[in-house]
């Protein structure tokens, strides 16, 4: 019992020196390659155990002849284990190599999809979520190269857009101050011009005030329940002048009676108002405007279906753009800035709710889905 005491008290003298030595040797070495590190971790334990092994060989008294060949025993065992260290470091360090230069591509901005099988587990989890971040930057650099786009042409529509009012309003406002024009009915004409104007400038300064409060996301809906077809009803008699005055048959269809919606209503009848009178001014006189609305299981659906020919295939997936503009604008009438179908869909996203548009044979169909309201539990 007493020589398994000391037998142990050795081996673990020599394991702690030997331990001591080589954490303090790692640290030193800590910004070396992990080949060398690992080839230090396995000389460590190799060292620790010829140490005991020595030690406790001589205080057992084993022969000179038996204490060299249990010496040639733990070399061999030790450059065996150095030497898969090092392998092993290698490829660990080679793995590293393909992560630091993954990671330095993505940098500059290249789009990284493969890394490839790596030797551990934890490297290829790395990789795996690399690989995820450059398709995630990707798709960050896309979106903002878009809006920079949607900025640029926004900004040049409403310059546009500001600019012919203004240079109307200034030249009829120089034309009454310098009494070029004089007689009752022509200063009459002028003077509703200037209001005309200046109703189509305060439209303008609304939409842009409307649009920068849904994308800060600051649009503060007051809901209500509101029937389905109240607000269809309401929306058809808002329409019914203009389509007159276009000579356009405006008709309504109602395929559920009862459905309720719980919307802020003067945001949603701006949305159906929009799409109305998009229909209206697009659709050539004689032709049919028809709006359409109904309930499925968990939805309320309004469509206003139109007869201007359809959209060319170019431009209807961007119809729903700020001051997207195609060959034929649909995103608003004559006196607006081109924001009327963005501003639609931001109202009607932040409702939980979806727009979409398609063509169909004579014309298009603008869609909105919105969530039903729930009828509340009774005692």
């Amino acid at each position: 019992m007493k020589d398994i005491v000391i037998l142990a008290g050795i081996a673990m003298a020599a394991a702690v020196v030997s331990g001591v030595l080589g954490v303090a040797l790692l640290h030193a070495m800590r910004n070396a390659s992990a080949s060398l590190q690992a080839t230090v971790a396995v000389a460590t334990g190799t060292a620790a155990v010829a140490v005991g092994t020595g030690l406790a060989a001589k205080a057992m008294f084993i022969s000179g002849h038996d204490l060299d060949a249990l010496l040639i025993v733990l070399v061999a065992a030790g450059a065996i284990g150095v030497a898969i260290a090092v392998w092993f470091g290698h490829k660990v360090a080679s793995s590293t190599g393909s992560l630091v230069d993954a990671a330095r591509r993505i940098a500059g901005g290249e789009v990284v999809r493969h890394i490839g099988p790596l030797n551990t587990r934890e490297l290829d989890e790395l990789a795996q979520e690399l690989e995820n971040t450059s398709v995630n930057l990707e798709s960050a650099r896309s979106r903002e190269a878009a809006m920079e786009a949607a900025r640029r042409e926004l900004v040049a529509w409403v310059s546009h857009d500001l600019r012919t009012p203004l240079a109307g309003i200034r030249a009829m406002s120089e034309a009454l101050e310098d009494g070029v024009v004089n007689d009752r009915q022509t200063v009459a004409r002028y003077h509703r011009a200037l209001r005309v104007e200046a109703d189509r400038l305060a439209g303008l300064v609304d939409d842009l005030f409307e649009l920068s409060r849904i994308q800060a996301g600051a649009l503060r809906l007051e809901m209500e329940c509101v029937p389905l077809r109240d607000l269809v009803s309401d929306a058809l008699a808002g329409a019914a002048g203009v389509a007159r005055a276009k000579n356009v048959n405006l008709e309504g269809r109602m395929n559920d009676d009862g459905a309720e919606l719980n919307i802020s209503l003067p945001e949603m009848a701006r949305v159906v108002r929009n799409l109305l009178e998009n229909a209206i001014h697009h659709t050539p006189s004689d032709g049919t405007v028809l709006i359409e609305a109904g309930a499925a299981s968990d939805h309320a659906f309004l469509s206003v279906i139109d007869s201007c020919g359809g959209i060319p295939e170019s431009d209807i997936e961007r119809v729903f753009e700020v001051a997207f503009r195609g060959e034929a604008s649909r995103t608003s009438d004559d006196k607006g800035g081109g924001l009327g179908l963005a501003i639609s869909k931001g109202i009607v996203e932040a409702h939980n709710g979806d727009i979409a548009v398609h063509n169909e044979e004579e014309g298009c169909r603008f869609t909105v889905l919105l969530p039903l309201e729930q009828p509340h539990a009774t005692a």
